[in-house]
């Protein structure tokens, strides 16, 4: 098992920064692929953004430019910056893990989330 706990989610202004911290702990040495997803209210979950192993990183094409993901301690602790936000960001932001060989689009575990909230 991989436990995830989430951070930094809270109130900003349009146009504003934000950063998520995401710490895994437990079986991580399984875990191939760090990932961001958000579900706004109403709205189906999404991904938002993986950091793998290789340093690699993929986006959503509505972040891409606006969001960074990076990672520490081994990739175990993942980030996500959030500059120029807007209202539609607004969401709760779960950080999620793959282990190797499958999709980060369809994580293995996830954590409990954080809110964010984008106001105009």
């Amino acid at each position: 098992q991989v436990q995830l706990v989430e951070s930094g989610g809270r109130l900003v202004q349009t146009g504003g920064s934000l950063r998520l911290s995401c710490a895994s702990s437990g079986r991580t040495s399984a875990v191939s692929k760090m990932n961001w997803f958000r579900r706004a209210p109403g709205k189906e979950r999404e991904f938002v953004a993986t950091y793998k192993r290789d340093g690699s990183t993929y986006y959503a094409d509505s972040v891409k430019g606006r969001f960074t993901i990076t990672a520490e301690n081994a990739g175990n602790t993942v980030y996500l910056q959030m500059n120029s936000l807007k209202p539609e960001d607004t969401a709760i932001y779960y950080c999620a893990a793959s282990e190797y060989g499958h999709s980060r689009y369809r994580p293995d575990f996830w954590g409990q989330g954080t809110q964010v909230t984008v106001s105009s």
